[in-house]
């Protein structure tokens, strides 16, 4: 019997658009449970998010997540474990070119993905920016609505895209 070499075991893989959204103020909302893979097993499935508090510290580090200065931006990836708990990391913090007031600045590069720990099943992301007059807006506690503030409509994704998106 042959062995099917193109087959690869640490395939992990959302099944479902979650349909996530910013919820109010800094919370996660989604409209499905969804149904995904990580290394190859079936995981426990997050549940539908009403507003759901959205984690206070990077799933790659376990610290507080870091502010973002005016002008500056970063992704935001969005998943959860096998558990079915929701987790959320920060790609690294860059400069964005010079905003006006509350307007956020253009985006110079596209914003990296963060690296994502082997417990992690993507579910969405978003790219956030502030402008010169923002407050410093720091992931899981800083609304997405702050003056200042820009976060991308969140992406619904099955898997990381291979490339940085700016949007």
């Amino acid at each position: 019997m042959a062995v099917n070499t193109d087959f690869d075991p640490s395939v992990t893989l959302n099944f479902v658009n979650v349909g996530a959204v910013a919820g109010t103020t800094s919370s996660f909302t989604s409209t499905v449970a969804s149904a995904g893979i990580i290394n190859g097993k079936f995981c426990t499935p997050l549940g539908i998010q009403t507003n759901a508090a959205s984690p206070t510290v990077d799933a790659n580090t376990g610290l507080a997540f870091n502010a973002l200065a005016a002008n500056q931006t970063c992704a935001l990836v969005f998943g959860q474990n096998a558990a079915g708990a929701l987790l959320l990391a920060q790609g690294q913090i860059i400069a964005t070119g010079a905003g006006v007031t509350t307007t956020v600045g253009a985006l110079i590069n596209e914003p990296q993905f963060p690296p994502l720990p082997a417990n992690f099943l993507p579910l969405a992301y978003t790219i956030v920016r502030v402008a010169p007059s923002g407050a410093p807006w720091t992931p899981g506690t800083g609304s997405w609505t702050a003056s200042g503030v820009s976060a991308t409509t969140f992406a619904n994704i099955g898997q990381i895209p291979n490339r940085p998106q700016a949007s």
